[in-house]
């Protein structure tokens, strides 16, 4: 073949490649700018916008999903799961035949003795089926057991931080794989072309910090529009979002078709699927501009409203303060709202830090629950409340009269959940005296992320993505379950 004839063949292989990639890339800008082309409401009052055009894959009871995430291991044993025969095990030794060589984390290895500790608090008996709750610590929440239910037969593999709270929020130990959120936001799009369709915000509490890294709420391999959007607690809400002074919305506007044009372009000569999500960022910051002010300003919210929240609610950045806030968004259209409130890792000083943590989030976690409830949201709103795993029944350091710390514990923990279809006032999972062993009815993080997949109307074992040759999904190739008993 001589030279002119083959640099013909491979200047119109390139024309064709350029033409067919600049028609899916229009046809792609296409649906990106006309957001509500996909998606399917299913039948529901709000239209999404996005998604994929297979999901849901059944009516979901749940429209929308409250995370309130207690980041640091809140302990089990002093909130919600007590045995009354544990203040006889106090001071006792932990028997090898309980603890069955469990893992150690690093803080307790050294130990030589592990003696059990019973919860220096009240409790009593709340509600219909008369549930254990810390009547010292949880009095509001006490309230609306009712509403709730409780799963105290959680479990993870995981015994240090990093690991426990990545496995729990993106559905592996290791770091790069999509937050839930992120899944959600891919799989099912946002309820309100204004607002992304995962909102993250973090409140700090009065205990030992851990730290809480962009991952957990990114997008992985997923495209980066899909990672979880974090309010800020001071100045302005996000970043950037405000037009510099002397620059006016029309003038921005006018800049976003401009850049718009220029990425455009940029598309169909590289089919980067991230000029897309460059595209769809600008312009939800742009729409995001008329939206975040007026509902980061609870001014207009009624006193009583505001009272059920707490005293902390004036304080921006507190727990109360992103509580009813996370209420304000689930009425605008926001897919996954999930709250951090940081402060729960409690090695030493249990009893005094504990008493602050849940002074900071008892009264408005009840609050948002009977909120929601009094607007007839709770129906189609799924709240899920817990941290990344619990805490050991024997002391880490030494045991004084009134002041101990527990270590890490993931062989069982507890979480509660209410709405969109699960049970009202209910209990599952039982564990031993010790609150150490689960005796009945295990429930994976894995069977609790297919739970909340479940509620959405998304079948978890469908929801994958393609990368690195294997069809990845949140709740990885082990085998995982929808908790149905549970449901209403």
């Amino acid at each position: 073949m001589d030279p002119s004839t083959y640099q013909a063949l491979v200047e119109s292989r390139r024309s064709f490649l350029l033409k067919t990639g600049g028609g899916l890339g229009a046809t792609a800008l296409s649906t990106l700018l006309n957001p509500g082309l996909i998606g399917s409401a299913m039948g529901s009052e709000m239209q999404s916008y996005g998604g994929l055009p297979d999901l849901p894959h059944f009516p979901g009871k749940a429209k929308r999903i409250i995370y309130l995430f207690m980041s640091g291991g809140p302990s089990h044993i002093d909130l919600f799961d007590y045995k009354p025969i544990q203040r006889k095990l106090h001071g006792t030794e932990l028997p090898d035949s309980v603890r069955q060589g469990q893992r150690l984390t690093g803080m307790s290895s050294g130990q030589k003795s592990f003696p059990c500790v019973a919860p220096m608090f009240e409790f009593a008996k709340y509600g219909k089926h008369q549930t254990w709750v810390n009547k010292d610590l949880l009095p509001h929440t006490a309230g609306i057991v009712d509403k709730i239910t409780i799963i105290k037969s959680l479990h993870t593999e995981a015994v240090n931080h990093d690991p426990a709270i990545t496995y729990i929020n993106t559905g592996a130990q290791q770091q790069g794989k999509p937050s839930m959120g992120a899944w959600l936001s891919y799989g099912l799009g946002t309820m309100n072309q204004n607002m992304p369709g995962y909102i993250v915000m973090i409140s700090r509490g009065r205990g030992q910090l851990q730290a809480l890294y962009d991952r957990l709420w990114g997008s992985g391999f997923l495209p980066s529009k899909h990672q979880g959007v974090k309010l800020r607690s001071a100045g302005e809400p996000v970043l950037y979002l405000k037009n510099p002074e002397g620059f006016d919305r029309a003038a921005r506007r006018v800049q976003l078709d401009s850049l718009k044009e220029l990425n455009g372009l940029h598309h169909d000569r590289f089919a980067d699927p991230e000029i897309q999500a460059r595209i769809s960022q600008y312009e939800m910051a742009y729409r995001m501009q008329a939206e975040v002010p007026g509902l980061m300003d609870i001014s207009g919210e009624p006193d009583h409203i505001k009272e059920s929240y707490g005293p902390q609610l004036d304080q921006p950045g507190s727990f109360a303060r992103n509580c009813l806030l996370a209420r304000r968004m689930a009425e605008k259209g926001v897919r996954y709202i999930q709250l951090f409130h940081r402060g729960w890792d409690q090695h030493g000083s249990l009893p005094s830090k504990i008493r602050q943590q849940c002074e900071d989030i008892d009264q408005p976690a009840a609050a948002l629950i009977n909120d929601l409830d009094q607007r007839g949201m709770l129906e189609d709103t799924l709240v899920v409340f817990g941290g990344e795993f619990g805490r050991t029944i024997y002391s880490q350091g030494k045991l004084t009269k009134d002041n101990h710390g527990r270590d890490h514990h993931g062989r069982c923990f507890t979480m509660w959940m209410a709405g969109a279809g699960v049970k009202r006032g209910f209990e599952y999972g039982k564990t031993d005296d010790h609150s150490y062993n689960i005796v009945e009815n295990p429930v994976h993080i894995r069977d609790l992320n297919a739970t909340i997949l479940d509620r959405l109307g998304i079948d978890h074992t469908k929801l994958t993505f393609k990368y690195q040759g294997l069809d990845q999904r949140l709740t990885g190739v082990e085998e995982a379950h929808v908790v149905k008993d549970i449901l209403a």
